[in-house]
């Protein structure tokens, strides 16, 4: 799994089978990026404890970077995007427990952090 810092999305509003509205961390909006939406196939979640280390460092330091206002709006938008919601109540979490997501080649990555 790649991780980078332009592609993990800070804020998102997401829908299955629809283009999805995205905006990375310090990328301009889409209307000025002219980037086409990225439609999301599906949805995974994972636990940043099963991540290689590796790869579990740069999550941690994009999650370092993050406003809590940043994780707000990400979590409110997960909240308002039911296929998203639902992915996460299937595994018995909740956007509270989700600190950085990924998209990539239409697989919406939901990392999260149990106690």
């Amino acid at each position: 799994m790649r991780i980078s810092m332009a592609s993990v999305i800070i804020a998102a509003f997401v829908s299955l089978g629809a283009p999805a509205l995205v905006q990375a961390q310090g990328a301009p909006p889409q209307s000025e990026a002219q980037t086409p939406p990225t439609a999301i196939r599906s949805i995974q979640v994972v636990d940043v404890k099963d991540l290689k280390p590796a790869v579990r460092s740069k999550v941690d330091e994009v999650v370092a970077q993050t406003s809590a206002e940043e994780m707000q709006s990400l979590r409110q938008s997960i909240d308002k995007t039911p296929a998203v919601a639902s992915a996460l109540k299937a595994k018995g979490l909740s956007s509270s427990q989700v600190v950085a997501i990924d998209i990539a080649d239409g697989v919406l990555t939901l990392f999260t952090k149990t106690a």
